[in-house]
């Protein structure tokens, strides 16, 4: 990937799609279009801007351009994806032949946080571009899982939802790892780093199980205390504190996208006492699970008439 300096702007606007200036109308959790849809009507070129809750794939098939991430420009030609975390600066200058798929979704929907500790959340924290190469099955599978996902979108079959998360998080963590195995540079990851991933993967899965630290400890085979140590040193924050913080993100993402009341989605989290899910909920974010959805749908511009009635009180 080549890179040049270019100079920085001062004022980045901010979209949910580029040129689209009205956030309250989004009522995505994804949006797939072709890359032609939107350039050409730009003249083939993308101005420098950002999208505040949304992570981007952009799987160039035909053509070529250079990615802007801010200060760097990243040449890119097919078959390749590029990846741009939330809030990053980018812009895109295409070749009139360019062609593939822009896929754009919220964040929270990621397998894993942006710079999560692990080889995954450090590749969905930088902007990257990456070359599927027609000899390398990996890439080949990448390629797949993407143009599933776009005729899938298309199709609108029913679901199409689960299919497009799943192959949005499997052509990422793909990419993670073909983006690892191209750092031959680097040093191996140490003990701790492997523990980190390790631990990382272990709560996404047992999270909605309320797990003791010792779980954790045991399942890496090493004591809570050291366990605590080792988060510690690399994320700043204790066993505990990374459990309560998942459990937040997974009751935050239960509360946005499914239409269950807060007694149903503190038992589908694990919480047998929907009383005290709320008190949780409230220590984490200092506010109830209620005023958050409430906030939050408004913000997404998922419940127009929510927003009325909130603006009219």
């Amino acid at each position: 990937m080549t890179k040049r300096k270019q100079p920085i702007r001062t004022s980045i606007p901010t979209y949910e799609l580029y040129g689209e200036d009205d956030p309250a109308g989004s009522r995505f959790w994804v949006h797939c279009e072709t890359i032609p849809a939107r350039s050409a009507l730009h003249h083939w070129e993308i101005g420098l801007h950002r999208h505040e809750r949304y992570f981007q794939i952009l799987l160039v098939t035909g053509g070529s351009g250079d990615a802007v991430f801010e200060g760097e420009i990243a040449r890119f030609e097919p078959v390749s994806i590029v990846t741009v975390p939330p809030a990053i600066g980018h812009g895109f200058r295409f070749s009139p032949e360019i062609d593939g798929y822009v896929f754009t979704f919220l964040a929270s929907r990621l397998p894993v946080r942006p710079g999560e500790p692990s080889a995954l959340g450090q590749f969905l924290s930088t902007p990257s571009v990456t070359r599927l190469a027609p000899q390398d099955p990996e890439g080949q599978l990448i390629l797949s899982h993407l143009l599933r996902v776009a005729s899938e979108w298309q199709g609108r079959l029913t679901g199409r939802t689960v299919l497009m998360e799943t192959g949005l998080a499997a052509a990422l963590a793909l990419a993670a790892r073909l983006a690892a195995q191209g750092e031959t540079e680097k040093e191996a990851t140490d003990e701790n780093d492997r523990r980190l991933e390790a631990f990382s993967s272990l709560l996404h899965r047992e999270v909605r199980n309320h797990r003791p630290a010792s779980f954790y400890a045991h399942a890496l085979g090493i004591t809570p205390t050291h366990l605590n140590r080792v988060l510690k040193a690399k994320t700043g924050l204790g066993t505990q504190e990374l459990v309560a913080r998942r459990l937040i993100e997974e009751a935050q993402r239960e509360l946005l996208f499914t239409p269950g009341s807060i007694k149903e989605v503190s038992f589908r989290l694990g919480f047998s006492d929907p009383a005290y899910f709320s008190r949780f909920f409230s220590r984490q974010t200092a506010m109830t699970p209620a005023s958050w959805r409430a906030q939050e749908q408004i913000r997404l511009g998922s419940r127009a008439e929510d927003a009325e009635t909130v603006k009219a009180g």
